[in-house]
């Protein structure tokens, strides 16, 4: 079945998202270099939760930067009558200018430069010609690779006159972001992180998505420790200082569980209800986390 724009009625978080078309492939000038599994058809090599040199950190410390520094400009341009491809777009054209290259695109046959994950869509939402409107919430997922290194950040946004239960729902879930990474110091399990994090989320009333997690991160876009967003008493890893990794709780209003789209990318809650994501690249330091996507 071919694709069709979206049709959404006024009431926020009454209507389900539908697929709209996608836009051609955009390009990246031959001289940006490419991660590897561009060489590869997409395909990532596998990756170790070793703990990162000096000199590597800095590299991903830059990266985490210009993935900051995109992120808040897409963000800047949610607002009623924009597209999640026009997003895509900005992003993109961020990215060529700044001589990175945007690590979704191409990654296991993603086709574009960004995720844009709208109300229900837990996350890896293709961009489309998908109208945002007025009351909507959209997760934009930035990721950048440079000097060998990628940068992986996200945020949600808030389109215009959100309700409140969603504007709740997105508030909670940048705390339990920030109360997972407080969690973070060497010596103690990856299941501590998201053991704050469903403490957190549930005592609010809200559900943490179990099947999408966070990931080892560095010259690898995705490497090992997975960190579960839920208290998993699988996630028995113990941290060292100097890995690397993301955290990035998604939080929902109703049932935690997800259902893919046919495209094999899009992950929707299963009730249709909203949900948010909050995202850091981060080390583990001595004697906590250090932030790496931070903006100058």
């Amino acid at each position: 079945m071919s694709p069709r724009p979206s049709k959404r009625p006024a009431v926020p978080g009454s209507r389900r998202v539908r697929p709209g078309i996608v836009s051609p492939l955009r390009e990246v000038p031959p001289s940006i270099p490419r991660p590897p599994y561009i060489l590869t058809g997409g395909q990532p090599a596998p990756g170790d939760p070793a703990p990162k040199s000096a000199e590597v950190l800095d590299r991903m410390r830059r990266a985490g930067r210009i993935a900051a520094e995109i992120l808040a400009a897409a963000g800047a341009a949610v607002r009623p009558g924009v597209t999640t491809d026009d997003l895509d777009a900005l992003v993109h054209d961020e990215c060529v200018r700044r001589g990175v290259y945007p690590s979704p695109l191409g990654y296991r046959g993603f086709p574009k430069s960004v995720c844009t994950s709208l109300n229900e869509v837990i996350c890896h939402g293709i961009p489309d010609n998908t109208v945002i409107r007025d009351g909507d919430i959209v997760n934009l997922d930035v990721t950048v690779f440079t000097e060998g290194v990628h940068g992986d950040t996200n945020a949600t946004f808030l389109c215009g006159n959100v309700d409140t239960q969603s504007r709740k729902l997105v508030r909670v879930t940048r705390e339990c972001l920030e109360l997972g990474i407080a969690a973070v110091r060497p010596g103690v399990q990856v299941r501590a992180i998201g053991r704050a994090i469903q403490q957190h989320a549930e005592a609010a009333g809200f559900g943490v998505v179990r099947d999408f997690v966070g990931h080892g991160i560095g010259e690898t876009f995705h490497a090992p420790p997975q960190v579960p967003h839920y208290d998993d008493p699988r996630a028995t890893m113990v941290l060292e200082a100097g890995m690397t990794f993301t955290i990035e709780p998604m939080i929902t209003i109703g049932d935690w569980r997800h259902t893919m789209w046919p495209d094999g990318w899009t992950a929707v809650t299963v009730d249709g209800k909203r949900t948010a994501q909050f995202e850091h690249m981060l080390v583990v330091t001595a004697d906590g986390a250090d932030i790496l996507t931070v903006a100058g």
